[in-house]
């Protein structure tokens, strides 16, 4: 006998493929558009006025640190609801809004460690490689902005009871975005240390 097919299931599951499909369409154009601001980071290198011996402040090393940690919290949250742990989901969203906004410390305490070191990033006293520095952090912490507003509705969805073990899409969507957050960090991290 053929079973037949459950419409719910199938609008659900068309529903979620459709929700992923928007965000990795969404996650491709911030890579080009990442790709776009590092491919002219390496374009003005060769200009007379940059800065040979620039070094990362340590804030920025820490605060790779920390959102690596965030998306390892987010993952936890992630595997907690699908166990239909209220609790432990709780607090790993909980750790990583907070870890969130300690990376966001983390960089503005780098902006702060580049500025009293006698770089700016606007103005006759700037240079175009702290001001590059600037663009593609400021564009990142833009996109981290995003990732926090759509953790507090998560959180916030969360307390109303609205994810269980057969409901996680937003989570999965919300973990999704903050590893990919994390990914590309750790790139631009990584792009910015070794390419001087």
């Amino acid at each position: 006998m053929i079973q037949e097919n459950n419409p719910a299931v199938e609008l659900k599951m068309k529903t979620e493929r459709s929700y992923k499909l928007i965000l990795l369409f969404a996650m491709v154009s911030m890579i080009m558009m990442f790709a776009g601001l590092t491919s002219a980071f390496v374009v003005s290198k060769s200009r007379t006025d940059w800065l040979k011996d620039f070094q990362l402040p340590t804030a920025f090393f820490y605060s790779t640190a920390v959102i690596i940690a965030c998306s390892l919290t987010f993952h936890l949250a992630k595997k907690s609801i699908q166990k239909d742990n209220r609790t432990a989901t709780s607090s790993y969203l909980l750790a990583t809004l907070a870890l969130g906004i300690v990376f966001v410390i983390f960089q503005f305490m780098g902006f702060g460690e580049i500025v009293s070191s006698g770089y700016y990033f606007t103005g006759s006293e700037s240079s175009i490689t702290t001001t590059f520095l600037y663009v593609i952090t400021m564009v990142h912490l833009a996109h981290l902005g995003g990732g926090i507003i759509s953790l507090l509705i998560i959180i916030y969805n969360h307390f109303k009871q609205k994810y269980n073990s057969t409901q996680t899409l937003g989570i999965e969507l919300g973990a999704m975005y903050w590893h990919f957050l994390d990914l590309l960090w750790v790139y631009l991290f990584l792009f910015l240390y070794f390419f001087k």
